[in-house]
């Protein structure tokens, strides 16, 4: 191979490290506020963690479909970024049961809210002594089931 194909290579490779490790600590960071009860710090820097989510998703897409730009970079920068897609990898996990966690959390609050909301006001009977309707609560609480 020529030396710019080793040097656009390990060029490429560095780049997807460095990638890899930014976006690895912005998931690390966002665990800990979910892990702390404190979704809200997670949610000042979604943005950023989805536009890095985002390219890391079209590189890693580009290599998939032609590894060989990767293959005249040296076999330690290569491991470099083994090493740290598998550290990535490892938090992904971490961060997807997090994320559920304060889903399924939320949810709940929601559910407790709702069921409450609906418990005070009681059950309508739907006829007077006169034979005449009961009006009803005119209030109404909607309850969607999606996040």
């Amino acid at each position: 191979m020529t030396e710019t194909a080793t040097v656009n290579a390990r060029a490429r490779v560095r780049q997807l490290t460095d990638l890899t490790t930014r976006l690895t600590a912005r998931l690390i960071a966002e665990s800990q506020a979910f892990e702390a009860r404190r979704p809200h710090d997670a949610a000042a820097t979604l943005a950023e963690t989805q536009q890095l989510a985002n390219v890391y998703r079209r590189e890693s897409a580009q290599i998939k479909t032609d590894p060989s730009v990767l293959a005249a970079a040296p076999a330690s920068d290569r491991m470099a970024l083994v090493k740290a897609t598998q550290a990535f990898e490892a938090i992904l996990s971490r961060h997807a049961r997090a994320v559920e966690a304060a889903r399924i959390v939320s949810e709940g609050l929601v559910r407790t809210i709702v069921a409450e909301v609906a418990s005070q006001r009681g059950s309508p009977s739907a006829y007077g002594a006169s034979g005449q309707a009961n009006a009803g609560d005119g209030r109404a609480v909607a309850f969607n089931r999606t996040a």
